[in-house]
């Protein structure tokens, strides 16, 4: 028999209890999923389904994957002057 593991995970208490109720309605256990999320990431090697991060204040997180890699610093660093011109401008007496 293959050793064993305990996980402990600290989440919200409601989060958790909606988690329970679902797995129980899907016929297993909340560990169970866990288990099951765990198996089927070694297996694909990734996390296996969508994961967008999209931070609304930044253009370069929601547009990145259609960006050119060589130049992502050079962009980066001329809109870090364009900004700090803006600000420059709007604080001046």
């Amino acid at each position: 028999m293959a050793m064993q593991s305990v996980l402990q995970v600290r989440m919200d208490t409601e989060l958790k209890e909606a988690a329970e109720k679902l797995y129980e309605e899907l016929g297993t256990s909340f560990a169970e999923a866990v288990r099951i999320f765990a198996k089927k990431s070694v297996d694909e090697q990734a996390i296996p389904f969508s994961v967008n991060k999209v931070k609304k204040h930044k253009a370069f997180g929601a547009l990145k994957k259609y960006a050119n890699p060589a130049i992502i610093g050079h962009e980066r660093e001329l809109l870090g002057e364009a900004i700090a011109e803006e600000y420059a401008k709007d604080n001046r007496y």
